[in-house]
């Protein structure tokens, strides 16, 4: 079950007050928002619920023309996640996987729903996500490599290369391709 918040927060007239530091701003003690909660699940396939609610809040400060939407995952059982590493600078990486894996047990994905594929570098990480996406196996996909700059123009073409493949990924399979590249 996954939880999205949206707040929308419209000041009337009356919340407007004047004072000599911030002239024509709102007081802070007299906002209040309105927030809408999502959230959905699956229970099996073609099945899928949303559950819709309104409440009050106070003291958070958001324009009427700006949306928030804030996420957190309550519950990952049943969901399947691929990791996609790069091997060079692993030293980096696999700090990072680790970090990664504990973060998945925090949210009580088991480890048979993970799956960890290793590749050479950072260059080679979006092209083996969007072939991961494109099976329909993982609700979504976790991209990890690091990169050092050195003296040449390599690792510029690397990064733009391992920026736009993780993005195309994501966009060409239809599943969340995360960016979790150093660069």
């Amino acid at each position: 079950m996954a939880s999205f918040v949206a707040a929308q927060h419209l000041l009337p007239a009356s919340t407007f007050r004047s004072s000599p530091l911030l002239p024509n701003r709102p007081s802070i003690s007299s906002l209040s928002y309105k927030s809408l909660s999502f959230s959905s699940s699956t229970a099996g396939f073609g099945q899928a619920g949303v559950a819709i609610e309104f409440k009050d809040r106070g003291l958070f400060v958001q324009t009427a023309v700006v949306r928030h939407l804030m996420g957190s995952l309550t519950r990952a059982e049943g969901l399947r996640f691929a990791v996609v590493v790069a091997r060079f600078n692993e030293v980096v990486t696999r700090l990072l996987l680790e970090g990664a894996l504990e973060t998945f047990k925090r949210y009580s994905v088991k480890e048979e729903d993970i799956d960890v594929v290793w590749v050479p570098g950072s260059f080679e990480v979006g092209v083996v996500a969007e072939r991961l996406g494109k099976s329909k196996k993982y609700q979504a996909i976790l991209c990890i490599g690091a990169m050092i700059r050195g003296d040449t123009s390599h690792y510029d073409a690397v990064a733009n290369s391992a920026t736009s493949r993780v993005l195309s990924a994501s966009l060409n399979s239809g599943v969340p391709c995360i960016f979790g590249v150093l660069t």
